[in-house]
């Protein structure tokens, strides 16, 4: 998909930041139904990446309520993609951690992703790229 450009000096701070959103999401829903994943379901599997937490932090990070996250994590392990564990330090509180397949599945569409991303980015120099991300980094919530 070829971007238009020609109007980039004229759009606002809101403006540009929207647009690039919507690149992202583009590009992160395509992925995702390329291997039957909604985008809700790929941020799941991306927060699991590195880190099995508490059902409850999972509802917090993806801004849902306990029966949502309850049906999102079943329908996750009926796909053999996600399990639940006890929590060594919390009796009453149950963990999700990824499975081998997940894993798979992740590294998978992590890779189709980038491919994906460095297209959108393909006319900024490796030092704007690195600026980018550095910017990025400073601005996205720490989950």
């Amino acid at each position: 998909m070829e971007a238009d450009t020609s109007d980039a000096a004229e759009l606002t701070l809101t403006d540009a930041l929207v647009q690039l959103s919507f690149a992202v999401q583009a590009i992160l829903g395509r992925v995702g139904a390329d291997h039957d994943l909604s985008v809700i379901q790929g941020r799941l599997l991306g927060i699991l990446r590195d880190r099995e937490p508490p059902m409850a932090a999972l509802a917090r990070y993806l801004n849902l309520d306990k029966s949502s996250i309850t049906g999102l994590v079943d329908r996750a392990e009926r796909r053999g993609l996600v399990q639940r564990t006890a929590d060594p330090s919390d009796g009453r509180s149950v963990r999700v951690a990824v499975t081998d397949n997940g894993r798979a599945l992740i590294e998978l569409t992590a890779a189709e992703i980038d491919r994906e991303i460095a297209l959108l980015v393909r006319d900024l120099s490796g030092p704007e790229r690195q600026r980018l991300c550095t910017l990025a980094s400073r601005l996205a919530p720490r989950l």
